[in-house]
């Protein structure tokens, strides 16, 4: 089980969030995750959105949809548009 901890919440739905030592800054809209704006590594490493501009590059396109589901069960209750529906076809 990893663990997450929600360290900000920003204005329109954005949210900083730490999972097992990576930093996210998550946007979540009306169908729940929407995308990364940024993410910093344990190591330090960081990218943003200029770094996954390409369809399908999006860290949050590639979380299966358990995982998904997953993080948007555990902050839907910290942002009320959230919702546990999938966006993947």
């Amino acid at each position: 089980m990893h663990t997450l901890s929600i360290a900000q919440r920003h204005d329109h739905a954005l949210m900083d969030v730490i999972i097992d030592g990576w930093q996210l800054t998550l946007a979540l809209d009306s169908e729940g995750l929407a995308q990364c704006i940024h993410c910093t590594a344990p190591c330090g490493a960081q990218a943003g959105l200029d770094a996954w501009q390409r369809y399908g590059s999006n860290p949050c396109d590639l979380l299966s949809q358990w995982e998904c589901t997953q993080l948007e069960r555990l902050l839907a209750p910290c942002c009320s548009a959230a919702s546990t529906k999938s966006r993947r076809s």
